[in-house]
């Protein structure tokens, strides 16, 4: 669990780490969701029999992880996104922001339709009829003029989940950064024609068809990868 934070030079008693280890395990037992409070300090260290001190720091650990966080005069609590972070994989320190729009693209083009093909299987009615809202409102922020960026994000994010696979939460930070550098590199390109795209995918979704879900999301992601090779050319 700390062999990250080891190779970044940042080492720690082999108690705190159990500690924190156990810490984490009790997180997973009781069942304890993003936002669930933790017993206090006190009651930490008589539950595992070690010092105050020790707990302080194993939950220190916890809070690089970003597993757990403080809120000042309430308690700990887990994290919205246990262990996840911003930008998990470090893309901000990318300096060729282009060619990483190019790059991410390609990698939605590997993920995202084999996510639309399990949604089709797996997508509730709630989930579906929530695309559905959230498509209307980026329709109505496009017909506007205005930024739908974040509501582009929620409905891959709900699309992402909706697949059932226990794997895609820890992989959505990589569809939010592809979206939002998409976004805001080529928003000129984007047309309402194209935001429409969305509309078939859900269809498809709502009609149980899971090949043409994912053919849906491939022709999406095929006017994003034609959009990136024309800027690409022009610079």
């Amino acid at each position: 669990m700390f062999e990250e934070l080891r190779q970044k030079g940042i080492n720690f008693p082999l108690l705190t780490e159990q500690i924190a280890d156990q810490i984490y395990q009790f997180i997973l037992q009781r069942q304890l969701a993003a936002g669930g409070k933790i017993p206090n300090e006190f009651e930490l260290a008589q539950l595992f029999h070690v010092g105050r001190g020790t707990v302080r720091e194993a939950i220190k650990l916890l809070i690089a992880r970003n597993i757990l966080e403080i809120r000042r005069g309430k308690g700990t609590f887990v994290c919205e996104k246990p262990g996840m972070v911003d930008d998990p994989f470090g893309f901000a320190y990318t300096e060729n922001k282009l060619q990483l729009v190019a790059d991410l693209v390609t990698i939605r083009y590997i993920l995202e339709p084999e996510i639309s093909s399990l949604a089709a299987l797996s997508a509730s009615e709630d989930e579906i009829s929530e695309m559905k809202k959230i498509q209307l409102i980026i329709e109505e922020l496009a017909q506007n003029g205005k930024d739908y960026s974040n509501e582009d994000i929620a409905f891959h994010t709900i699309l992402a989940k909706s697949s059932r696979n226990m794997v895609m939460p820890n992989l959505i930070p990589v569809i939010h950064y592809g979206i939002d550098l998409y976004n805001h590199s080529l928003k000129k390109y984007e047309t309402l024609k194209a935001l429409s795209i969305h509309n078939d995918i859900i269809k498809a979704i709502e009609a149980r068809n899971p090949d043409t879900a994912k053919q849906a999301m491939q022709n999406h992601l095929e006017f994003n990868k034609t959009n990136v090779k024309t800027l690409l050319a022009s610079t």
